[in-house]
């Protein structure tokens, strides 16, 4: 039988103990994923030990206690805390979501928190997106017309309005996106479920004018059609959006333009 192992660099070992306070009478374990690209060390999982009766519900909020008063090194992304800003995206017991909507009692013993997977890592539980965005800027995120502009607003009927729900509220915080196997395989080329939910999102504006341009775009053997439905992202979407739903409506507009 053939052994797999990973690269001697790669292999995550035991880190550092941080103890909770000794009045603590109710506490939650954390372990956090920790990797510095200056120390040339290999990734290592830390504990901390975190005192809930002196900290806020959420997850990050637990991380925002141990790097303010515990760990100072610990590195982490973070903005709004209000799930708006996709900042803090991160995977939190095996789940991609967001630390400022994960509520630490919805989890059972021990939390583990590593960074969004399949990405490189910056530092901690920082990814690198920078291929996600550069993606994500390919599909042109924005409304693009030839019309000249009206004196006011494009309108829209309530009926084309209702279109985009379920897609304007995206935060891109690429949870689905580094939850999907086929974008594990193909990121070089397969743009993911974030993106091509974006590009849908403007697919399905009545006011964009570039329909035709948008679909010849994504009219490629892996851009699009990577896509093996397989459901992670809509499960794991923090938003509760559907981004396998809308993949599949790009598709049935292909269909549709060819008929």
């Amino acid at each position: 039988m053939v052994a797999f192992t990973l690269p001697a660099n790669s292999k995550i070992t035991q880190g550092k103990s941080w103890p909770a306070p000794s009045d603590a009478k109710r506490t939650k374990t954390f372990k956090v994923y920790r990797w510095d690209p200056d120390t040339g060390a290999n990734p290592r999982i830390d504990t901390y030990e975190v005192d809930l009766d002196d900290c806020g519900p959420m997850v990050l909020d637990a991380l925002i206690k141990i790097k303010n008063e515990v760990d100072a090194t610990l590195t982490f992304r973070r903005s709004c805390r209000e799930g708006v800003c996709g900042s803090c995206a991160m995977n939190i017991d095996g789940i991609n979501t967001l630390a400022c909507t994960m509520n630490m009692e919805e989890i059972a013993g021990e939390v583990k928190v590593y960074p969004l997977p399949h990405q490189p890592v910056v530092k901690d539980l920082v990814p690198d997106l920078s291929q996600a965005y550069a993606q994500l800027a390919m599909i042109e995120p924005w409304l693009k017309t030839t019309t000249p502009d009206p004196e006011r607003e494009r309108l829209q009927s309530p009926e084309e309005r209702a279109q985009i729900d379920g897609l304007w509220e995206c935060i891109l915080c690429f949870c689905c996106t580094t939850a999907c196997p086929s974008y594990w395989w193909n990121g070089d080329r397969y743009v993911g479920p974030a993106v091509l939910l974006q590009a849908y999102r403007w697919i399905a504006d009545s006011r964009d004018e570039f329909t035709g341009e948008r679909l010849d775009q994504l009219e490629d053997p892996f851009r699009l059609y990577r896509c093996h439905t397989i459901m992670n992202c809509t499960k794991t979407c923090p938003k509760g959006l559907n981004p396998a739903k809308a993949i599949a409506e790009i598709k049935k507009r292909m269909v549709q333009r060819k008929v």
